[in-house]
């Protein structure tokens, strides 16, 4: 096997980017610098993928229950983990849009000339 060229391989690059709650999608903009409509739209995104996994882990549970033990303890150590490590970056992702949504909307709200007055 040559594994100089594992990185190249579709499943090995989807589960390092399933770790990696940095990595946004491919055309998603800084949530520092988007626009409520941008917003909005990725964290629509966020939350339609987010539910397709955990349906895809409540699947994979309900099929494991009728493997064998050593058929179930594979897929824990291999399928699992992966499809987890989605949800959670998806999770993640999905965090960081409805923060950017509270913050834009927060900031929409106070006005250009009213800035919210910060209590010290």
């Amino acid at each position: 096997m040559d594994h100089t060229s594992a990185p190249e391989r579709p499943d090995i690059i989807a589960a390092i980017r399933g770790g990696d709650d940095s990595l946004g999608m491919e055309g998603e903009v800084d949530p520092a610098t988007a626009t409520l409509e941008q917003a909005v739209f990725w964290r629509n995104i966020y939350t339609e993928i987010l539910a397709m996994e955990e349906s895809v882990l409540e699947r994979i549970q309900q099929l494991m229950a009728d493997q064998s033990p050593e058929a179930r303890q594979e897929v824990e150590l291999t399928n699992v983990p992966v499809v987890a490590a989605q949800a959670e970056r998806f999770r993640s992702r999905l965090g960081f849009w409805e923060a950017a949504c509270r913050r834009i909307d927060a900031r929409l709200v106070a006005g250009p000339g009213n800035l919210p007055v910060v209590a010290g």
